[in-house]
């Protein structure tokens, strides 16, 4: 009995362990052969085949419609951005064209201070003109030494210099002879012209100070030039003292195919002075500024007429444009007037607009030998022999002169000139007036005055508004 209970025992162990693989038990719920899978790896993976094929299809199409629909949005704000910088563009460039541009600058302006003013020395002689390069990066200067000299702006060096010549040499010496009265740049930054006391204009490449041309033949002393370029046609417009104006088509780019034929003289009809003044900007005309006739004109070239203007008690001196609508002008019974084309009186005159000199009985205001006009803005500048420049703010539509600050510039401030991105000025500084010897300023130096804008630092909370 006991061997029976025995074999029943082990016949019982035979039954729960398996004898071989092929005799296990499969049930319908149990998943197929394979390694042993992590839990999360396994949660993972049933999550991922979770998903058909025409599921995974749909979010990689919605997908795709996303990237597709952030891109057409962000390309979408870009097209606008650019729109509104063209539309602004053109609305700029249209009220540029009716003179009726005014950027608003002069509230931003301070003072710099003595410290940052640079000065250049390279003239034995006072300045008498200068002018700066289309992309400020060059300032041209020619004094009563009659040597040129181009100065780098961000060093302060020297790149080239053209010596003058003495009196008698000028059959042999290229360069000028006699006090240089006048110079102006091509707009596209090529070519420079000069005038000088001898009658003569010469034309030189402006990168390497090359001597191209010189034109001869002049009735007198050629006392300002100024290119002017339009889409129609390319002309020097140059002035003598003795009240005559010419203008030479094609001088200053086509010069292999220069025509020395004058447009018009309009010596019979026009200023019955020294012509002290000239500028012009895009359109097919100039404003002359007359000396002692004491008028200010405005010549349209295309029509050949003219249009006078009066309001100084004085010589006028200097004069230049701010747009193509309006122009300051500096004379020297010591005022300052601001003027618009469409009327034939100033806008508005500050006189004594640099103070007087002289004993209490006999004083006499300080000549305005030069003024500056940062274009298409409300700021402008005047210079005299009071050992200041002045800066000042044009009002709401060009209604009238503010005065803005004061900077110290010992001399005779004979050329100012704005930088066109309005960062700097540049004065022209000698110890005698351009045009003669009328006093002498021993303690000034003859030398080209960097003269920084600096603005305001921005408001905080008009930053926080802004953004």
């Amino acid at each position: 009995m006991q061997g029976d209970g025995d074999s029943a025992a082990k016949s019982k162990v035979r039954a729960n362990k398996p004898t071989s693989k092929y005799n296990e038990e499969i049930s319908s719920d149990s998943e197929t052969e394979g390694p042993i899978v992590p839990r999360k790896r396994q949660s993972n993976e049933d999550n991922e085949y979770a998903e058909t094929p025409q599921e995974k299809k749909l979010r990689l199409a919605k997908l795709y419609l996303e990237q597709l629909k952030d891109e057409e949005e962000r390309k979408a704000e870009e097209d606008d951005f650019e729109s509104d910088l063209i539309a602004g563009r053109l609305e700029e460039e249209v009220l540029e064209q009716k003179g009726k541009l005014q950027r608003l600058i002069a509230k931003d302006l301070i003072p710099p201070d003595a410290s940052e003013i640079r000065v250049l020395r390279g003239h034995k002689l006072p300045i008498t003109c200068l002018v700066i390069s289309p992309d400020d990066k060059c300032i041209f200067s020619a004094a009563k030494d009659c040597s040129i000299i181009k100065w780098d702006v961000e060093s302060g060096k020297k790149l080239h210099t053209i010596h003058g010549g003495r009196k008698g040499t000028e059959d042999r010496h290229v360069g000028h002879t006699a006090h240089i009265l006048c110079m102006a740049v091509s707009s596209d930054g090529k070519y420079l012209a000069t005038g000088d006391m001898n009658k003569l204009i010469m034309i030189w490449e402006a990168a390497t100070c090359k001597h191209l041309y010189k034109f001869t033949g002049h009735k007198g002393p050629v006392s300002v030039c100024f290119p002017s370029f339009s889409l129609r046609c390319i002309h020097l417009f140059y002035f003598y003292f003795n009240r005559s104006f010419v203008s030479l088509p094609n001088t200053c780019i086509c010069l292999e195919y220069v025509n020395l034929t004058v447009i018009f003289n309009l010596c019979s009809f026009g200023h019955q002075d020294s012509i002290t003044g000239l500028d012009s900007l895009s359109r097919e005309r100039c404003v002359t500024a007359g000396g002692r006739d004491r008028t200010v004109r405005v010549w349209k070239i295309a029509e050949e007429s003219q249009l006078v203007f009066h309001g100084h008690e004085g010589s006028i001196d200097c004069i230049q444009l701010i747009n193509e609508e309006h122009m300051i002008t500096g004379a020297d019974d010591g005022s300052v007037s601001l003027w618009s084309v469409n009327k034939k009186k100033p806008l508005s005159t500050v006189k004594k607009a640099h103070g007087c000199h002289g004993d209490a009985e006999l004083q006499q205001p300080h000549w305005v030998a030069s003024v500056a006009a940062l274009h298409n803005s409300d700021t402008v500048a005047s210079g005299s022999h009071n050992s200041q420049v002045q800066l000042w703010k044009c009002g709401q539509n060009y209604r009238g002169l503010e005065p803005l600050f004061s900077i110290p510039v010992p001399g005779f401030v004979n050329s100012l000139k704005f930088s066109s991105a309005g960062q700097f000025l540049v004065a022209g500084v000698g110890q005698e007036h351009r045009l003669g010897r009328w006093w002498r300023l021993k303690e000034a130096k003859n030398g080209i005055y960097v003269i920084p804008l600096k603005r305001k630092p921005p408001n905080p909370e008009e930053a926080k508004m802004t953004e």
